[in-house]
């Protein structure tokens, strides 16, 4: 039975480092965003099964940083 998203653990600094360039969390093909209790938006990593603080996926990466499908095949059907 899988844990609901609200229970998963944050991502510390063994797991999330720092990167100065495109290939952060928020530019990942695993990262998501859900709306949390009372309607907080929950920042989490598919990949890790994990929480993302607020702000730390605009600063931070992990080793498992993967470009988005979208932009590997070229097209975004959200523009389209």
């Amino acid at each position: 039975m899988e844990q609901p998203i609200e229970e998963w653990p944050y991502l510390d600094q063994e797991v999330l480092v720092p990167a100065r360039s495109r290939k952060v969390c928020m530019t990942c093909h695993w990262f998501k965003h859900h709306a949390g209790p009372n309607c907080i938006p929950l920042l989490t990593c598919q990949l890790h099964q994990g929480l993302i603080a607020q702000g730390e996926h605009l600063t931070s990466r992990c080793q498992g940083w993967t470009d988005d499908m979208t932009r590997q095949r070229g097209w975004a059907p959200e523009v389209a």
